[in-house]
Protein backbone atom coordinates (compact mmCIF):
# COMPACT_ATOMS: atom_id res chain seq x y z
CA UNK A 1 0.00 0.00 0.00
CA UNK A 2 1.16 3.24 -0.61
CA UNK A 3 2.73 6.04 1.77
CA UNK A 4 0.01 8.85 3.14
CA UNK A 5 1.91 11.32 1.09
CA UNK A 6 2.30 9.22 -1.83
CA UNK A 7 -1.40 9.12 -2.02
CA UNK A 8 -1.64 12.60 -1.78
CA UNK A 9 0.91 13.72 -4.19
CA UNK A 10 -1.42 11.59 -6.38
CA UNK A 11 -4.50 13.17 -5.44
CA UNK A 12 -2.81 16.65 -6.08
CA UNK A 13 -1.70 15.63 -9.47
CA UNK A 14 -5.43 15.11 -10.59
CA UNK A 15 -5.92 18.28 -8.72
CA UNK A 16 -3.49 19.93 -10.65
CA UNK A 17 -4.90 19.36 -14.15
CA UNK A 18 -8.37 20.93 -12.83
CA UNK A 19 -7.13 24.16 -11.33
CA UNK A 20 -5.12 25.04 -14.76
CA UNK A 21 -8.20 24.21 -16.19
CA UNK A 22 -11.29 25.76 -13.86
CA UNK A 23 -9.14 28.66 -12.77
CA UNK A 24 -9.34 27.07 -8.77
CA UNK A 25 -12.77 25.76 -8.89
CA UNK A 26 -13.70 21.95 -8.79
CA UNK A 27 -17.28 20.59 -9.26
CA UNK A 28 -17.45 17.40 -6.67
CA UNK A 29 -17.79 15.22 -10.05
CA UNK A 30 -14.57 16.53 -11.32
CA UNK A 31 -13.10 14.37 -9.04
CA UNK A 32 -13.51 10.95 -7.29
CA UNK A 33 -14.76 10.56 -3.86
CA UNK A 34 -11.34 9.34 -2.34
CA UNK A 35 -9.19 11.98 -4.29
CA UNK A 36 -11.84 14.85 -2.62
CA UNK A 37 -12.07 13.86 0.73
CA UNK A 38 -8.20 13.03 0.68
CA UNK A 39 -7.64 16.93 -0.16
CA UNK A 40 -10.51 18.19 1.45
CA UNK A 41 -8.74 16.81 4.42
CA UNK A 42 -5.11 18.17 4.12
CA UNK A 43 -6.89 21.60 3.33
CA UNK A 44 -5.73 21.96 -0.19
CA UNK A 45 -9.75 22.00 -1.19
CA UNK A 46 -12.15 23.85 0.59
CA UNK A 47 -16.34 23.87 0.58
CA UNK A 48 -18.02 26.52 -1.56
CA UNK A 49 -21.49 25.71 -1.47
CA UNK A 50 -22.73 21.34 -1.50
CA UNK A 51 -21.37 20.23 -4.71
CA UNK A 52 -18.21 22.77 -5.31
CA UNK A 53 -15.00 23.07 -4.07
CA UNK A 54 -12.15 25.92 -4.01
CA UNK A 55 -8.79 25.09 -4.07
CA UNK A 56 -6.70 26.74 -1.48
CA UNK A 57 -3.82 27.00 0.57
CA UNK A 58 -3.52 24.60 3.86
CA UNK A 59 -1.47 27.25 5.45
CA UNK A 60 -4.23 30.42 4.84
CA UNK A 61 -5.43 30.81 8.48
CA UNK A 62 -9.41 30.96 9.30
CA UNK A 63 -10.44 33.97 7.84
CA UNK A 64 -8.14 34.13 5.20
CA UNK A 65 -10.21 35.63 2.17
CA UNK A 66 -7.58 35.45 -0.72
CA UNK A 67 -8.69 32.41 -2.45
CA UNK A 68 -12.31 32.84 -2.56
CA UNK A 69 -12.05 36.31 -4.10
CA UNK A 70 -9.09 35.07 -6.20
CA UNK A 71 -11.83 32.14 -7.72
CA UNK A 72 -14.74 34.20 -7.53
CA UNK A 73 -15.74 35.01 -10.93
CA UNK A 74 -13.97 31.62 -11.97
CA UNK A 75 -17.17 30.20 -9.66
CA UNK A 76 -19.41 32.45 -10.61
CA UNK A 77 -18.86 31.31 -14.09
CA UNK A 78 -18.10 27.62 -13.22
CA UNK A 79 -21.73 27.60 -11.20
CA UNK A 80 -24.33 29.35 -12.98
CA UNK A 81 -22.85 27.83 -16.67
CA UNK A 82 -23.28 24.43 -14.95
CA UNK A 83 -27.00 25.39 -14.14
CA UNK A 84 -28.10 27.47 -16.51
CA UNK A 85 -26.12 27.17 -19.61
CA UNK A 86 -26.24 30.60 -21.22
CA UNK A 87 -30.37 30.77 -20.55
CA UNK A 88 -29.38 33.73 -17.81
CA UNK A 89 -27.66 37.19 -17.35
CA UNK A 90 -26.25 39.15 -14.71
CA UNK A 91 -28.75 42.14 -14.05
CA UNK A 92 -27.73 45.99 -15.69
CA UNK A 93 -25.82 47.04 -12.25
CA UNK A 94 -23.71 44.43 -12.36
CA UNK A 95 -23.36 44.04 -15.95
CA UNK A 96 -22.38 47.88 -15.61
CA UNK A 97 -19.94 47.31 -13.48
CA UNK A 98 -18.48 44.57 -15.28
CA UNK A 99 -18.19 46.58 -18.87
CA UNK A 100 -16.54 49.72 -16.61
CA UNK A 101 -13.53 47.65 -15.38
CA UNK A 102 -14.77 47.70 -11.74
CA UNK A 103 -12.03 45.78 -9.31
CA UNK A 104 -13.86 44.73 -6.68
CA UNK A 105 -15.40 41.75 -5.73
CA UNK A 106 -19.32 42.32 -5.23
CA UNK A 107 -21.03 41.27 -1.71
CA UNK A 108 -24.04 39.93 -4.05
CA UNK A 109 -24.90 39.61 -7.49
CA UNK A 110 -28.28 39.52 -8.79
CA UNK A 111 -28.60 37.18 -11.56
CA UNK A 112 -32.16 37.09 -14.34
CA UNK A 113 -32.83 33.44 -15.29
CA UNK A 114 -35.32 31.65 -17.84
CA UNK A 115 -36.74 29.73 -15.41
CA UNK A 116 -36.69 28.75 -11.53
CA UNK A 117 -37.81 31.07 -8.73
CA UNK A 118 -36.26 33.34 -6.43
CA UNK A 119 -33.54 32.36 -4.30
CA UNK A 120 -30.61 33.34 -2.62
CA UNK A 121 -26.91 31.40 -2.59
CA UNK A 122 -25.06 32.23 0.59
CA UNK A 123 -20.96 32.02 -0.59
CA UNK A 124 -18.20 32.62 1.34
CA UNK A 125 -16.77 35.58 3.47
CA UNK A 126 -20.54 37.41 3.02
CA UNK A 127 -21.09 37.09 -0.49
CA UNK A 128 -24.30 35.77 -2.59
CA UNK A 129 -25.51 35.44 -5.46
CA UNK A 130 -29.70 36.40 -6.14
CA UNK A 131 -31.36 34.14 -8.60
CA UNK A 132 -35.32 35.22 -9.67
CA UNK A 133 -36.82 33.79 -12.85
CA UNK A 134 -37.75 36.67 -15.61
CA UNK A 135 -37.89 35.36 -19.02
CA UNK A 136 -39.11 38.51 -20.88
CA UNK A 137 -35.96 40.64 -18.79
CA UNK A 138 -33.10 37.66 -20.02
CA UNK A 139 -31.47 39.67 -23.44
CA UNK A 140 -31.45 37.77 -26.53
CA UNK A 141 -28.50 39.76 -27.43
CA UNK A 142 -26.26 39.10 -24.53
CA UNK A 143 -22.14 39.51 -24.72
CA UNK A 144 -19.90 37.09 -22.60
CA UNK A 145 -17.36 38.87 -19.77
CA UNK A 146 -15.11 36.75 -17.33
CA UNK A 147 -17.44 33.59 -18.68
CA UNK A 148 -20.41 35.45 -17.39
CA UNK A 149 -23.68 36.01 -19.50
CA UNK A 150 -24.16 39.81 -19.24
CA UNK A 151 -26.06 42.71 -21.12
CA UNK A 152 -24.30 44.75 -23.89
CA UNK A 153 -23.65 47.84 -22.42
CA UNK A 154 -25.90 50.11 -24.38
CA UNK A 155 -28.79 48.08 -23.06
CA UNK A 156 -27.22 47.92 -19.54
CA UNK A 157 -27.55 51.65 -19.58
CA UNK A 158 -31.02 52.21 -20.46
CA UNK A 159 -32.17 48.83 -17.74
CA UNK A 160 -30.03 50.87 -15.27
CA UNK A 161 -32.33 52.16 -12.04
CA UNK A 162 -32.11 55.67 -11.43
CA UNK A 163 -30.34 54.82 -8.24
CA UNK A 164 -27.22 53.38 -10.22
CA UNK A 165 -26.74 56.83 -10.72
CA UNK A 166 -26.16 57.83 -7.32
CA UNK A 167 -24.87 54.49 -5.98
CA UNK A 168 -22.28 54.31 -8.04
CA UNK A 169 -21.51 57.34 -10.24
CA UNK A 170 -18.37 56.21 -11.39
CA UNK A 171 -19.41 53.71 -12.72
CA UNK A 172 -22.37 55.67 -14.52
CA UNK A 173 -19.97 58.16 -16.01
CA UNK A 174 -17.53 55.85 -17.81
CA UNK A 175 -19.99 53.73 -19.36
CA UNK A 176 -22.06 57.02 -20.58
CA UNK A 177 -18.35 57.60 -21.75
CA UNK A 178 -17.77 54.55 -23.28
CA UNK A 179 -21.01 55.07 -25.95
CA UNK A 180 -19.50 56.46 -28.93
CA UNK A 181 -22.87 57.42 -30.46
CA UNK A 182 -26.15 57.79 -29.17
CA UNK A 183 -27.12 55.47 -31.32
CA UNK A 184 -26.38 52.52 -29.93
CA UNK A 185 -28.71 53.79 -26.77
CA UNK A 186 -31.46 54.61 -29.08
CA UNK A 187 -31.72 51.60 -30.68
CA UNK A 188 -32.74 50.01 -27.25
CA UNK A 189 -34.77 52.90 -26.03
CA UNK A 190 -36.95 52.84 -29.51
CA UNK A 191 -37.50 49.23 -29.26
CA UNK A 192 -41.28 47.37 -28.29
CA UNK A 193 -42.44 50.15 -25.67
CA UNK A 194 -39.66 52.45 -25.46
CA UNK A 195 -38.17 53.60 -22.34
CA UNK A 196 -38.97 57.31 -22.09
CA UNK A 197 -37.90 57.49 -18.01
CA UNK A 198 -34.40 55.90 -19.14
CA UNK A 199 -33.97 58.42 -21.89
CA UNK A 200 -34.39 61.66 -19.99
CA UNK A 201 -31.78 60.13 -17.28
CA UNK A 202 -29.46 59.49 -20.12
CA UNK A 203 -29.88 63.04 -21.61
CA UNK A 204 -29.94 64.45 -18.34
CA UNK A 205 -26.44 62.38 -17.31
CA UNK A 206 -25.31 63.40 -20.98
CA UNK A 207 -25.82 67.41 -20.58
CA UNK A 208 -24.33 67.22 -16.67
CA UNK A 209 -21.17 65.64 -18.31
CA UNK A 210 -20.94 68.29 -20.97
CA UNK A 211 -22.23 66.45 -24.25
CA UNK A 212 -25.08 68.32 -24.89
CA UNK A 213 -25.15 67.48 -28.58
CA UNK A 214 -25.56 63.38 -27.30
CA UNK A 215 -28.26 64.77 -25.23
CA UNK A 216 -29.94 66.91 -27.72
CA UNK A 217 -30.42 63.85 -30.13
CA UNK A 218 -31.51 61.59 -27.77
CA UNK A 219 -34.29 64.06 -26.40
CA UNK A 220 -34.97 65.00 -30.30
CA UNK A 221 -34.97 61.76 -31.37
CA UNK A 222 -37.57 60.26 -29.09
CA UNK A 223 -40.32 63.02 -28.86
CA UNK A 224 -40.04 62.46 -32.64
CA UNK A 225 -41.10 58.78 -32.13
CA UNK A 226 -44.00 60.53 -30.07
CA UNK A 227 -42.66 59.99 -26.59
CA UNK A 228 -43.14 62.46 -23.76
CA UNK A 229 -39.90 62.99 -22.23
CA UNK A 230 -38.81 64.80 -18.88
CA UNK A 231 -35.01 65.41 -18.82
CA UNK A 232 -33.77 64.65 -15.65
CA UNK A 233 -29.86 64.68 -14.38
CA UNK A 234 -29.44 61.39 -12.28
CA UNK A 235 -26.38 62.55 -10.83
CA UNK A 236 -26.00 63.68 -7.30
CA UNK A 237 -21.54 64.50 -7.35
CA UNK A 238 -20.75 67.92 -7.95
CA UNK A 239 -19.07 67.75 -10.85
CA UNK A 240 -17.91 65.35 -13.53
CA UNK A 241 -14.84 64.02 -12.78
CA UNK A 242 -13.68 63.17 -16.54
CA UNK A 243 -13.17 65.62 -19.58
CA UNK A 244 -16.30 65.92 -21.97
CA UNK A 245 -13.74 65.69 -25.19
CA UNK A 246 -12.56 62.81 -24.09
CA UNK A 247 -11.81 60.08 -26.89
CA UNK A 248 -10.51 57.13 -24.21
CA UNK A 249 -12.12 53.99 -24.38
CA UNK A 250 -10.74 51.64 -22.56
CA UNK A 251 -12.32 51.21 -19.04
CA UNK A 252 -9.51 50.98 -17.12
CA UNK A 253 -8.01 54.29 -18.61
CA UNK A 254 -10.55 56.27 -17.74
CA UNK A 255 -11.72 54.80 -13.95
CA UNK A 256 -7.57 56.08 -13.12
CA UNK A 257 -8.56 59.58 -14.91
CA UNK A 258 -11.73 59.50 -12.55
CA UNK A 259 -10.42 58.65 -9.80
CA UNK A 260 -7.76 61.15 -10.21
CA UNK A 261 -9.89 64.34 -10.75
CA UNK A 262 -12.59 62.80 -8.07
CA UNK A 263 -9.97 62.55 -5.63
CA UNK A 264 -7.72 65.57 -5.63
CA UNK A 265 -9.44 68.17 -3.93
CA UNK A 266 -9.87 65.05 -1.08
CA UNK A 267 -6.25 64.89 -0.77
CA UNK A 268 -5.44 68.89 -0.75
CA UNK A 269 -7.78 69.52 2.05
CA UNK A 270 -6.15 66.65 4.09
CA UNK A 271 -2.77 67.72 3.93
CA UNK A 272 -0.78 70.52 5.01
CA UNK A 273 0.58 73.14 2.37
CA UNK A 274 4.04 71.78 0.76
CA UNK A 275 6.64 73.82 2.20
CA UNK A 276 8.39 73.81 -1.66
CA UNK A 277 11.73 72.66 -2.43
CA UNK A 278 14.57 73.31 -0.12
CA UNK A 279 17.35 75.49 -1.26
CA UNK A 280 19.53 72.72 1.11
CA UNK A 281 19.40 69.89 -0.99
CA UNK A 282 22.40 68.26 0.69
CA UNK A 283 20.88 68.92 4.42
CA UNK A 284 17.22 67.26 2.52
CA UNK A 285 19.54 64.39 1.27
CA UNK A 286 20.85 63.99 4.88
CA UNK A 287 17.82 63.64 6.39
CA UNK A 288 16.42 60.93 3.76
CA UNK A 289 19.81 58.75 4.43
CA UNK A 290 18.88 58.92 8.07
CA UNK A 291 16.06 57.60 7.75
CA UNK A 292 17.08 54.61 6.17
CA UNK A 293 17.15 52.37 8.62
CA UNK A 294 14.15 53.19 10.52
CA UNK A 295 12.41 52.88 6.91
CA UNK A 296 13.62 49.72 5.91
CA UNK A 297 12.80 48.02 9.09
CA UNK A 298 9.11 49.11 8.67
CA UNK A 299 8.80 48.82 5.18
CA UNK A 300 10.12 45.28 5.28
CA UNK A 301 8.15 44.27 7.87
CA UNK A 302 4.99 45.15 6.73
CA UNK A 303 5.64 43.03 4.17
CA UNK A 304 6.36 39.95 6.04
CA UNK A 305 9.47 40.37 6.07
CA UNK A 306 11.61 39.14 9.27
CA UNK A 307 14.04 42.13 9.73
CA UNK A 308 16.37 43.06 12.25
CA UNK A 309 18.18 46.22 13.32
CA UNK A 310 21.32 44.63 13.22
CA UNK A 311 20.81 42.96 9.67
CA UNK A 312 19.74 45.89 8.28
CA UNK A 313 23.09 47.61 9.87
CA UNK A 314 24.90 45.13 8.48
CA UNK A 315 23.67 45.24 4.85
CA UNK A 316 24.17 48.94 5.05
CA UNK A 317 28.06 48.18 6.10
CA UNK A 318 28.48 46.01 3.01
CA UNK A 319 28.70 43.14 5.38
CA UNK A 320 26.11 40.92 3.84
CA UNK A 321 28.28 38.22 1.68
CA UNK A 322 25.90 35.43 -0.07
CA UNK A 323 29.32 34.29 -1.95
CA UNK A 324 31.13 33.35 1.39
CA UNK A 325 28.55 32.79 3.96
CA UNK A 326 25.81 30.66 2.91
CA UNK A 327 23.18 31.73 5.19
CA UNK A 328 23.21 35.25 3.54
CA UNK A 329 22.75 33.43 0.41
CA UNK A 330 19.81 31.36 1.20
CA UNK A 331 18.09 33.97 3.87
CA UNK A 332 15.18 35.49 2.12
CA UNK A 333 14.83 38.25 4.72
CA UNK A 334 18.53 39.17 3.99
CA UNK A 335 18.02 39.00 0.13
CA UNK A 336 15.05 41.62 0.94
CA UNK A 337 17.03 43.86 3.28
CA UNK A 338 20.18 44.17 0.53
CA UNK A 339 17.90 44.84 -2.41
CA UNK A 340 16.06 47.63 -0.20
CA UNK A 341 19.31 48.70 0.87
CA UNK A 342 20.45 49.43 -3.00
CA UNK A 343 16.61 50.79 -3.87
CA UNK A 344 16.73 53.17 -1.76
CA UNK A 345 19.84 54.54 -2.63
CA UNK A 346 18.60 54.72 -6.05
CA UNK A 347 15.58 56.52 -4.88
CA UNK A 348 17.40 59.12 -3.00
CA UNK A 349 19.39 59.45 -6.73
CA UNK A 350 16.38 60.22 -7.62
CA UNK A 351 14.86 62.57 -5.33
CA UNK A 352 18.32 64.53 -5.70
CA UNK A 353 17.52 65.06 -9.15
CA UNK A 354 14.01 66.19 -8.14
CA UNK A 355 15.11 68.46 -5.92
CA UNK A 356 17.24 70.36 -8.51
CA UNK A 357 14.95 71.08 -10.64
CA UNK A 358 13.99 67.99 -13.13
CA UNK A 359 10.38 67.09 -13.32
CA UNK A 360 9.24 64.59 -10.40
CA UNK A 361 6.73 62.82 -12.88
CA UNK A 362 9.45 62.40 -15.75
CA UNK A 363 12.18 61.22 -12.76
CA UNK A 364 9.68 58.02 -11.68
CA UNK A 365 8.16 57.27 -15.07
CA UNK A 366 12.28 56.51 -16.40
CA UNK A 367 13.19 55.82 -12.55
CA UNK A 368 10.93 53.35 -11.42
CA UNK A 369 11.58 50.65 -13.31
CA UNK A 370 15.23 51.27 -12.01
CA UNK A 371 14.25 51.00 -8.26
CA UNK A 372 12.43 47.85 -9.12
CA UNK A 373 15.57 46.46 -10.46
CA UNK A 374 17.76 47.80 -7.58
CA UNK A 375 15.22 45.91 -5.12
CA UNK A 376 15.54 42.24 -6.80
CA UNK A 377 18.87 42.59 -8.09
CA UNK A 378 20.25 40.42 -4.85
CA UNK A 379 17.59 37.95 -5.64
CA UNK A 380 18.73 37.59 -9.85
CA UNK A 381 22.84 37.50 -8.66
CA UNK A 382 22.40 34.13 -6.30
CA UNK A 383 20.26 32.93 -8.88
CA UNK A 384 16.65 32.63 -7.03
CA UNK A 385 14.95 35.45 -10.05
CA UNK A 386 15.87 35.00 -13.95
CA UNK A 387 17.16 38.27 -14.60
CA UNK A 388 15.03 38.86 -17.79
CA UNK A 389 11.96 38.89 -14.91
CA UNK A 390 13.06 42.59 -14.26
CA UNK A 391 12.65 42.98 -17.72
CA UNK A 392 9.23 44.53 -17.21
CA UNK A 393 5.98 44.42 -15.56
CA UNK A 394 3.87 40.91 -14.66
CA UNK A 395 2.60 38.66 -17.56
CA UNK A 396 -0.08 37.19 -15.63
CA UNK A 397 -2.56 37.77 -12.83
CA UNK A 398 -2.06 38.77 -9.03
CA UNK A 399 -4.04 39.28 -6.09
CA UNK A 400 -3.77 40.59 -3.17
CA UNK A 401 -3.76 39.39 0.16
CA UNK A 402 -7.70 39.79 1.97
CA UNK A 403 -8.74 42.48 -0.54
CA UNK A 404 -11.84 42.47 -2.40
CA UNK A 405 -9.78 44.25 -4.89
CA UNK A 406 -8.50 43.01 -8.07
CA UNK A 407 -5.85 44.51 -9.54
CA UNK A 408 -5.81 45.19 -13.04
CA UNK A 409 -5.19 42.43 -15.88
CA UNK A 410 -2.11 41.99 -17.09
CA UNK A 411 -3.47 43.46 -21.27
CA UNK A 412 -4.12 46.87 -19.33
CA UNK A 413 -0.67 47.64 -17.74
CA UNK A 414 1.24 49.29 -19.86
CA UNK A 415 -1.88 51.64 -20.69
CA UNK A 416 -2.50 52.08 -16.99
CA UNK A 417 1.20 52.30 -16.10
CA UNK A 418 1.46 55.21 -18.87
CA UNK A 419 -1.86 57.14 -17.74
CA UNK A 420 -0.56 57.06 -14.51
CA UNK A 421 2.94 58.79 -15.14
CA UNK A 422 1.16 61.36 -16.90
CA UNK A 423 -1.05 62.44 -14.54
CA UNK A 424 2.15 62.76 -12.28
CA UNK A 425 3.73 64.71 -14.87
CA UNK A 426 0.52 67.10 -15.05
CA UNK A 427 -0.41 67.23 -11.70
CA UNK A 428 0.62 70.83 -10.04
CA UNK A 429 0.04 69.41 -6.08
CA UNK A 430 3.17 67.81 -4.51
CA UNK A 431 0.23 65.80 -1.72
CA UNK A 432 -1.91 64.46 -4.63
CA UNK A 433 0.91 63.40 -6.49
CA UNK A 434 2.30 61.45 -3.54
CA UNK A 435 -0.90 60.18 -2.14
CA UNK A 436 -2.90 59.46 -5.51
CA UNK A 437 0.68 58.36 -6.84
CA UNK A 438 0.96 55.94 -4.25
CA UNK A 439 -2.12 54.41 -4.14
CA UNK A 440 -2.72 54.07 -7.79
CA UNK A 441 0.26 52.26 -8.41
CA UNK A 442 -0.64 49.60 -5.52
CA UNK A 443 -4.39 49.50 -7.42
CA UNK A 444 -2.84 48.69 -10.74
CA UNK A 445 0.18 46.77 -9.07
CA UNK A 446 2.16 46.29 -12.07
CA UNK A 447 4.91 43.88 -10.47
CA UNK A 448 4.36 40.09 -9.51
CA UNK A 449 6.33 41.09 -6.33
CA UNK A 450 7.47 44.55 -4.47
CA UNK A 451 4.72 46.61 -5.06
CA UNK A 452 4.06 48.37 -1.71
CA UNK A 453 7.47 48.97 -1.58
CA UNK A 454 7.52 50.42 -4.69
CA UNK A 455 4.18 52.34 -4.13
CA UNK A 456 5.85 53.66 -0.86
CA UNK A 457 9.24 55.29 -2.87
CA UNK A 458 7.40 56.85 -5.14
CA UNK A 459 5.15 58.64 -2.47
CA UNK A 460 8.49 59.62 -1.10
CA UNK A 461 9.49 60.41 -3.96
CA UNK A 462 6.72 62.68 -4.77
CA UNK A 463 6.63 63.94 -1.05
CA UNK A 464 10.15 65.34 -1.88
CA UNK A 465 8.83 66.89 -5.18
CA UNK A 466 7.10 69.65 -2.93
CA UNK A 467 9.56 69.71 0.13
CA UNK A 468 7.55 67.39 1.70
CA UNK A 469 9.97 65.20 4.50
CA UNK A 470 10.60 61.49 3.32
CA UNK A 471 7.77 59.67 5.61
CA UNK A 472 7.99 56.13 6.91
CA UNK A 473 4.57 54.09 7.31
CA UNK A 474 5.33 52.47 10.56
CA UNK A 475 4.60 48.78 11.17
CA UNK A 476 2.35 49.41 14.29
CA UNK A 477 0.03 51.50 11.96
CA UNK A 478 -0.16 48.26 9.02
CA UNK A 479 -3.88 47.67 10.16
CA UNK A 480 -4.47 51.21 9.43
CA UNK A 481 -2.47 51.47 6.83
CA UNK A 482 -4.26 48.37 5.01
CA UNK A 483 -7.81 49.85 5.96
CA UNK A 484 -7.33 52.64 4.32
CA UNK A 485 -6.09 51.07 0.90
CA UNK A 486 -9.15 48.76 0.59
CA UNK A 487 -11.44 52.37 1.82
CA UNK A 488 -9.83 53.17 -1.60
CA UNK A 489 -9.78 50.77 -3.70
CA UNK A 490 -13.06 49.31 -2.76
CA UNK A 491 -14.62 51.94 -1.20
CA UNK A 492 -14.26 54.38 -2.98
CA UNK A 493 -13.08 57.13 -0.51
CA UNK A 494 -9.56 58.23 -0.24
CA UNK A 495 -9.33 60.68 2.58
CA UNK A 496 -8.63 57.88 5.35
CA UNK A 497 -5.60 57.68 2.88
CA UNK A 498 -5.13 60.66 2.60
CA UNK A 499 -5.24 61.73 6.42
CA UNK A 500 -3.62 58.10 7.22
CA UNK A 501 -0.32 59.32 4.98
CA UNK A 502 -0.36 62.76 6.53
CA UNK A 503 -0.43 61.64 10.23
CA UNK A 504 2.80 59.39 9.84
CA UNK A 505 4.28 62.36 8.20
CA UNK A 506 3.87 64.51 10.88
CA UNK A 507 4.98 61.24 13.69
CA UNK A 508 8.05 61.34 11.20
CA UNK A 509 9.12 65.20 12.23
CA UNK A 510 11.92 65.48 14.35
CA UNK A 511 10.15 67.09 17.43
CA UNK A 512 7.86 64.03 17.38
CA UNK A 513 10.27 61.76 17.00
CA UNK A 514 11.86 63.62 20.39
CA UNK A 515 8.95 63.57 22.16
CA UNK A 516 8.41 59.69 21.71
CA UNK A 517 12.27 58.99 23.14
CA UNK A 518 12.04 61.37 25.83
CA UNK A 519 8.81 59.42 26.97
CA UNK A 520 10.45 56.25 26.80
Amino acid sequence: MAKPNLRLAASLKVLRRFQDKLGGVVESTDLTGTHRARLVKAGFLRPVIKGWYLCANPADQSGDTTAWYASYWSFLSGYLGKRFGKRYCLNAEVSLAMHTGSTTVPRQITVVTRQGGVSKIDLPHSTSIMLYADPKNVPGNRVELKGLQVQPLPEALCRAAPNFFRSSPREAEIALAIVRDPGELLTFLLSGEGYPAAAGRLAGGYRFLGKPTFADRLMTTMKRAGYDIREINPFEMPAPTLAPGARERSPYILRLRSMWEGWRDDVIKSFPPAPGLPRAVQKYLANVTERYATDAYNSLSIEGYQVTDELIRRVARGAWNPGTDAADGKNRDALAARGYYLAFNRVRASIERILRGKAAGDISRTDHHEWYGELFAPAVTIGIIKSHQLAGYRSGPIYIRNSMHTPLPREALLDAMETLFDLLAHEPHAAVRAVLGHHLFVFIHPYFDGNGRIGRFLMNAMLASGGYPWTVIRLKERAQYMAALEAASVGGDIRPLAKFIAKEMRAGTPRARARRSSVK
